[in-house]
């Protein structure tokens, strides 16, 4: 690493972050179409289910191939096929006749997404040489997806509104199109393939095994499904709950945006304390109790909404820490630079997995229980484990950075 700044670097962390938010409009503008969905294509309930499921499906199942795939062949050139990916996915959608059409097309960006979003850290490593930097860049790319989330539930019901659902998928289609562009043309190309490069020689199956013999990926793989299962379990239902409560529909998506907007804050937050030379294992601790301690007064303090919304936006604004220093931690627990992709990848997968298992572990809670009151232990839980792993991840940082 270099002890200068320079413009170059900060302009392609901008460059990237901003590609990133672009890419996670495609994930958010699944809940407010719903409804218009259901009603223009007939949709079943479960139909919808799969629609928002499907991406998280590309992640549990292809995060580790992809991050071995970006680390051999560039981050640069992976995230170009997965913005036109992306880009084809959704302008496939746009013209879906019927429900099947659209659930194909939803899994062509889930494929894309993962192609465009996973190799960003690796290829942040390899252009910003400036360490204090790094660590901004990596806070603000760990905000990308609550940035895009908040984004598209804030303003896709009103751009459905204006121009339906079919031209909101084609204009975001336009913008990953545009996207590919800026990155083509504003951050340099990678370097030589492997089938002519000594700077990337491993084959997958070393590279593979070098990644999963080491614990720091492991561990930070752990520590995001812990996170990731928890945060969208409470988010997500958000909607939800303020729907049963009778708030209206503009308060629910307002209130929801707010609450998956403000993650950002954390994650922005955890780059510049970990620049300045805060421990990880201090961040990671702090994130995880505020989500553990937020998330029980939210279910349990009924009757209090706005001790509960204040409970909801501390939950998700601190632990925002969480995702933005392990993304700072991937890139130094990898066994190696041409693993940091492969160690991002396996750290998708299980991130996904937590979104996957998450929200309908809390659900089946709920209705066991009959009503959100319970479902703080399936949080708390996940807090306290979290807890145990900050403590191993400082150890790993500790190790690997001569500290």
């Amino acid at each position: 690493m270099t002890t200068r700044d320079d413009p170059a670097s900060r302009r392609t962390a901008a460059i990237v972050f901003a590609v990133g938010v672009t890419c996670a409009l495609h994930i958010g503008k699944l809940p407010v179409a719903i409804p218009v969905l259901r009603e223009a294509l007939q949709l079943t309930l479960v139909q919808a289910g799969f629609l928002l499921s499907l991406v998280q499906l590309a992640g549990m199942t292809l995060g580790l191939a992809v991050g071995l795939m970006a680390d051999r062949l560039g981050p640069r050139r992976v995230m170009l096929v997965g913005l036109v990916l992306l880009a084809l996915g959704s302008i496939a959608g746009a013209a879906a006749p019927g429900a099947g059409a659209l659930l194909l097309s939803r899994v062509v960006e889930g494929v894309g997404f993962l192609l465009a979003v996973l190799p960003a850290p690796g290829l942040l490593r390899r252009r910003v040489l400036h360490a204090p930097t790094l660590s901004r860049a990596l806070g603000w790319w760990g905000a990308y997806m609550p940035l895009g989330t908040a984004l598209a539930l804030l303003l896709g019901g009103g751009l459905i509104g204006q121009v339906g659902w079919r031209w909101g998928w084609v204009a975001l289609s336009v913008l990953s199109l545009c996207s590919a562009v800026v990155l083509a043309r504003s951050v340099a190309p990678d370097g030589m393939t492997a089938s002519g490069s000594a700077s990337i020689v491993d084959a997958w199956g070393p590279r593979l095994r070098k990644t999963l013999a080491a614990p720091g990926p492991w561990w930070v793989a752990l520590a995001f499904f812990l996170y990731s299962g928890q945060w969208l379990a409470v988010v997500g239902f958000l909607p939800t709950i303020y729907a049963q409560a009778g708030y209206g529909a503009a308060a629910v998506g307002s209130l929801s945006a707010l609450a998956a907007g403000i993650n950002m804050a954390g994650n922005i937050g955890a780059g510049r304390l970990l620049a300045r030379g805060v421990r990880p294992g201090v961040l990671l601790a702090g994130g995880f109790c505020a989500m553990g301690l937020g998330s029980v007064v939210t279910f349990v303090a009924s009757g209090y909404p706005l001790a509960q919304y204040l409970a909801v936006l501390v939950f998700s604004g601190v632990g925002g820490l969480i995702p933005g220093t392990l993304f700072g931690l991937a890139v130094v627990l990898a066994p190696g630079e041409d693993t940091v992709s492969t160690t991002v990848g396996w750290m998708q997968q299980f991130s996904a997995l937590g979104q996957f298992i998450g929200p309908p572990l809390v659900a089946w809670v709920a209705t066991q229980a009959g009503g959100w009151h319970a479902t703080w232990w399936v949080t708390a839980a996940s807090s306290v484990l979290g807890l145990l792993l900050a403590g191993r991840l400082q150890a790993a940082w500790r190790h690997r950075a001569g500290v």
